[in-house]
């Protein structure tokens, strides 16, 4: 197979790369960095690579606003945590992440907030113009609904001000919050087993408010079919369809069988439904509704009679305003004041807002992000974490279809905004358990993890851990709780977080200065340009061109292995080479290099280029230090627009004439990946 960049993988033409948006309530823990942050960099480090770094934009923030950040705000404050502003608060914690994601070489383009900066500014006035939009094309619907208050603290309560047991069907979390539960899932706020205020401790009370809600039901079509389109893609993983397809069925009662006789005597004066016996070997029958609406009177009506049930996953209208003071101020619509929009839908187009304030800082013109988010050579790949998928895969196309063509900013639209391509991963776990920072076990944290391991060695072993296909532990020796102090102390017990540095500090290390030793020992400091032998460069183009393909995937557990393999082939060719030439001519530098001797080196160089542009993405520091050595221009050392030939494609003219290029001098026992200090052996 010959290396073509034009095969077979159709790029886009520009990008955007999203990685969520951590809350402005806490630091970042390994499961941020591992599960969404590391894999949106090596994928924005690639594409950069491959289609140029002015065509993509990698975009993230802090979330600042919504319950969360003003429940951890008043617990620090209380505690004595903290003294200034929410304001203070929201940006002493943005200020944090932002370092440790510089610490991990997070290569983000932008990274300022919801409500910070720049990129603030630009997000109230998005934000602004989405809910008009939204509000002109008539899916909007004001509601009055039932909403928790704290009569012993005076106020209402929103989101994690109350917290329950998740009332869906199926459903074990106890981390139920005033309208969703911390698995992601929906459901009224009247619905929630066992409601507790956080504030008073005492058990809330419902009166009503008005808010805005998106008419997500009417989009029940449209999402089938765009649920059918995502599971005949290939590409798509296959997690994301599964999940939105949970939240498309009818909605429907659950009853536990034992209440069989009470159901029976108010069944008449329930809304129309149809009546399910329990499946053999279920606790409970089903109560299928033609509405939500009728569901949720006929909620209130088993509520009435003492009747306990749970609710399905279904399409309910999305909450798009709320009542807390703490957020993005929510334009004045229908007389509607005071309103502030809940943190989740502002959330969905804030990656466009970050776009925007880049491309500002760039000084591109304002409507330049629709050539990123509209047109059809433009793709987004938003990594998303698999709990997330009902906003990003349900609410948020339904509500870009909902948009159409409407202009933003009061322009008008040629194209509607895209539908992103989700990059959805399953949960890193910690030891057994998804990682949190609120559980009883607390998750490293990222500047403690970098106190054991380098970050390169992270990133690769993030990326090798496979989360595209399943969840997987994170087991760091230092911080794993199932084991013991001895046994973390003993050496003998291996670290699986080391298991993919050792390709770094030893084969891939090995592979760099061995050729870069042997042309300063027998080239005097130069690379000699030449053509490649035909098995060497024919197999690292099949890498290459494989490796094309599970990016377009993005696999990127497969990229690491493919990378593996080569480099250990690469190493393999250097070693027995090096040993067949010692022992026909012998230890000592040559006065004059054999044929043989140059033919190795110019295969190894080449095969060591190849493998630095693979890894480029996965360990870029000492990627680029190779380069460096390698004496060549990054921009084209890690651009995929060559032929890969040879290193010939790299040189000027007058060095092809001379047949040689010259490569920086290498100080002794160099490492381009050096193990971490508490790693080496005193």
């Amino acid at each position: 197979m010959r290396w073509n960049k034009d095969a077979d993988m159709v790029w886009p033409h520009r990008a955007v790369v999203t990685a969520g948006m951590p809350y402005g309530n806490k630091p970042l823990h390994f499961g941020h960095i591992g599960g969404v942050f590391i894999p949106a960099d090596a994928f924005a480090r690639f594409l950069r690579d491959r289609i140029g770094a002015q065509n993509v934009r990698f975009v993230s923030g802090t979330d600042c606003f919504g319950s969360p950040i003003n429940e951890g705000y008043r617990k620090a404050v209380e505690a004595g945590a903290f003294s200034g502003s929410i304001e203070e608060y929201v940006q002493a914690n943005h200020d944090a992440q932002a370092a440790v994601l510089e610490q991990f070489g997070v290569s983000l383009d932008i990274f300022q907030g919801s409500g910070i900066g720049h990129a603030g500014e630009v997000h109230q006035e998005l934000t602004d113009a989405f809910i008009r939009g939204l509000y002109e094309q008539g899916t909007l619907q004001l509601a009055s609904t039932l909403q928790f208050y704290d009569t012993q603290a005076d106020t209402f309560l929103n989101g994690r001000q109350v917290q329950g047991h998740c009332p869906v069907q199926g459903c074990r979390s106890e981390h139920g919050y005033a309208d969703e539960c911390d698995l992601g899932h929906q459901y009224q706020p009247a619905d929630l087993i066992n409601p507790i205020s956080t504030i008073s401790g005492t058990v809330p009370e419902m009166r009503p408010v008005s808010n805005w809600y998106f008419d997500l039901p009417s989009f029940s079509g449209f999402l089938k079919a765009h649920v059918a389109e995502l599971e005949a893609d290939e590409e798509v993983r296959g997690v994301v369809p599964q999940t939105i397809k949970e939240f498309l069925g009818a909605p429907i009662v659950f009853v536990k069988n034992e209440l069989a006789g009470e159901y029976e005597r108010i069944a008449a004066d329930l809304p129309p439904h149809t009546m399910r016996e329990a499946e053999r070997g279920k606790q409970s029958f089903s109560l299928e509704f033609d509405s939500v609406e009728a569901r949720e009177e006929a909620c209130a009506a088993l509520s009435k009679c003492g009747i306990r049930f749970r609710t399905s996953k279904t399409l309910v209208p999305f909450r798009i305003t709320g009542n807390i003071e703490w957020g993005v101020q929510a334009p004045v619509l229908d007389g509607q004041e005071g309103l502030t929009v809940w943190c989740w839908p502002e959330s969905l187009w804030a990656p466009i807002s970050f776009t925007i304030a880049a491309n500002d800082a760039l000084g591109l013109p304002r409507n330049t992000w629709r050539s990123f988010w509209c047109a059809d050579d433009a793709e987004v790949y938003q990594f998303i974490g698999q709990d997330n998928l009902y906003f990003y895969g349900v609410a948020q196309p339904a509500m870009w279809e909902a948009l159409g063509k409407r202009g933003v900013f009061g322009l008008p639209d040629s194209q509607p905004l895209r539908q992103t391509r989700l990059v959805a991963n399953h949960h890193l776990l910690f030891g057994k358990t998804k990682a949190s920072s609120s559980g009883a076990v607390k998750p490293p944290s990222g500047e403690e993890l970098l106190e054991h391991y380098t970050v390169e060695q992270l990133r690769a072993h993030f990326l090798a851990l496979g989360l595209a296909q399943k969840a997987v532990a994170f087991s760091p020796k230092p911080f794993d709780p199932a084991l013991s102090d001895e046994q973390r102390a003993d050496t003998r017990v291996a670290d699986p977080v080391q298991k993919e540095g050792a390709l770094l500090t030893n084969v891939f290390n090995r592979l760099a200065r061995s050729c870069l030793y042997e042309a300063a020992r027998s080239f005097d400091g130069y690379m000699p340009i030449g053509p490649v032998t035909d098995e060497y460069r024919e197999g690292a183009q099949k890498a290459l061109q494989a490796y094309d393909g599970l990016m377009h995937r993005v696999e990127l557990h497969s990229v690491m292995q493919l990378a593996d393999e080569l480099i250990r082939w690469a190493q393999k060719i250097w070693a027995d080479g090096a040993k067949r030439i010692a022992d026909a001519e012998g230890d000592d530098a040559p006065d004059a290099p054999s044929e043989e001797r140059r033919q190795l080196l110019c295969d190894c160089f080449y095969l060591l280029r190849v493998a630095t542009l693979l890894m480029h993405p996965i360990c870029p520091k000492g990627c680029e230090t190779i380069c460096d050595y390698l004496d060549f221009d990054e921009a084209e050392f890690f651009s995929w627009n060559f032929d890969f030939e040879s290193n010939a494609e790299l040189c000027e003219g007058y060095e092809l004439e001379e047949g040689r290029h010259l490569v920086r001098p290498l100080p002794p026992r160099f490492d381009f990946f050096p193990k971490h200090p508490s790693q080496i052996k005193r």
